[in-house]
């Protein structure tokens, strides 16, 4: 378990609602996913109905909803694996650091269905390096960032971002960790095709190691 959560909720007392975007999901037919305040109370709606403060989940899931943006279908092969965990919460929340970390890189990933504002953070352990990447976040969290700045488990980093500065998505955060960036900075891929899938799989371990969240794989 991480020294300091993610986000300011207790898995293990708060209560919360795993979200399934796969096809398995017979809602997903009738929400209009290219409608960002849609999508949004349809999210949200479920959230409120189960009393949950908090949606979760997404790792290795094959989803549907990637159908919204052509930023996930432009190749011959329409990438639908998700490489992270997706914590739904209000805009405003505020998302800390897990481990003592060093900003890598930053940028704002200004396309539609893209992560918005993203921060890499690089963590080094006695196993190895770590990175992990903060998506949807609002454009304020990015000021006073600098490459190469150090920053204590435990400070705030920046807080989920509103639609349509955080990639034009219902609010989250896309967490996701990575044991090499490909040489990528400010962005590394949160969705893979299933082709990919195994090869990025294996530098994109679960996140849910970190976050702790009682059910989920």
């Amino acid at each position: 378990m991480p020294v300091c959560p993610v986000l300011p909720f207790d898995f293990r007392k708060d209560p919360f609602l795993v979200l399934d975007f796969t096809n398995r999901n017979p809602d997903l037919a009738d929400v209009d996913l290219t409608d960002t305040a849609v999508f949004t109370d349809y999210v949200f709606g479920k959230l409120r109905r189960a009393g949950a403060a908090v949606g979760v989940g997404g790792y290795d899931e094959n989803r549907v909803i990637y159908r919204r943006s052509a930023h996930f279908n432009g190749a011959e092969e329409p990438r639908t694996v998700h490489l992270g965990i997706d914590l739904w919460a209000a805009a405003g929340t505020p998302v800390s650091v897990p481990y003592d970390g060093v900003v890598h890189s930053f940028r704002d990933n200004d396309h539609f269905g893209d992560y918005g504002p993203t921060i890499i953070l690089r963590h080094t352990f006695e196993s190895g390096t770590v990175y992990s990447l903060y998506g949807h976040l609002s454009r304020g969290s990015l000021q006073g960032l600098e490459e190469g700045q150090g920053l204590a488990a435990g400070r705030r980093l920046g807080e989920i971002g509103p639609y349509p500065e955080n990639g034009d998505w219902p609010p989250h955060l896309h967490f996701q960790l990575m044991t090499d960036l490909m040489g990528l900075w400010g962005d590394f891929p949160g969705v893979c095709s299933l082709p990919d899938r195994e090869r990025f799989l294996a530098i994109c371990p679960n996140p849910n190691r970190w976050l702790g969240i009682p059910g989920l794989p």
